[in-house]
């Protein structure tokens, strides 16, 4: 795997069981024209940030969820084809016009994939991040990946995945770079963590805060991180 789709949405929470119903639908599309998986994991522990948060990303309202998604590709020439035929098959069409949220506010990006660790396995719960790195961090902040990735696995995790922004549009209401408030060369990672289960995650992310003694200089501005729990509903 080697490009990765990532998607942010806010979704009115009345409508999980519609939204579900709606993405279920599109699969069969989706792998039609070169998707190799589709992840729809829907928000259960998405805190509120100092600066920046999921639910700010997507101008979430109070009585909607956040939605972390991500198609996988075997590689960019694969996704860009897919984006094409989505555009102009009329099924897609008609989907797209019975979209079960405001999707003007769905934030949506292609990334060149960094890192792809762990050994794979059943995905019970994910860990989702946006992270603004400055493109001359770009080689620091992999190296940081490489260090990172198999603690996550001692703690339990099933695999951790790093993307770079690669195509990564402005959008009408909300996009990426709002999102992380992104200024000069910063570039947007999305990332996550998956976990066989919610006890996993939090079993390891308690071991990984005890692993961690004197923390790493990051390079890129940890306090615009945005990051939360999340429950996989779609896993194809």
């Amino acid at each position: 795997m080697t490009y990765v789709e990532g998607f942010v949405c806010a979704v009115p929470t009345a409508n999980k069981e519609a939204y579900v119903r709606h993405a279920e639908a599109a699969w069969p599309l989706f792998s039609e024209f070169g998707v190799v998986r589709m992840a729809e994991c829907w928000g259960d522990d998405v805190p509120d940030g100092k600066v920046n948060d999921f639910r700010g990303a997507v101008q979430a309202k109070p009585d909607e969820s956040i939605v972390f998604s991500w198609f996988e590709y075997p590689d960019k020439a694969t996704r860009d084809s897919a984006t094409q035929k989505m555009m102009s098959d009329p099924r897609m069409q008609k989907m797209g016009a019975e979209m079960p949220f405001d999707g003007k506010r769905m934030i949506v990006g292609g990334f060149a994939v960094l890192l792809d660790q762990g050994p794979g396995g059943a995905m019970g719960y994910t860990d989702g991040y946006l992270v603004p790195v400055p493109a001359g961090n770009k080689d620091a902040y992999r190296a940081l990946a490489e260090k990172m990735a198999p603690k996550f696995v001692e703690c339990g995790a099933t695999r951790v995945v790093e993307g770079w922004a690669d195509d990564v549009p402005t959008g009408e209401v909300t996009d990426y770079a709002r999102a992380l408030h992104i200024s000069g060369d910063e570039v947007a990672i999305f990332s996550w963590v998956e976990w066989p289960d919610k006890a996993t995650r939090t079993a390891g992310w308690e071991k990984m805060r005890a692993m961690q003694g004197d923390s790493d200089k990051t390079p890129f501005d940890g306090m615009r991180i945005i990051y939360g729990g999340f429950v996989p509903v779609i896993d194809r």
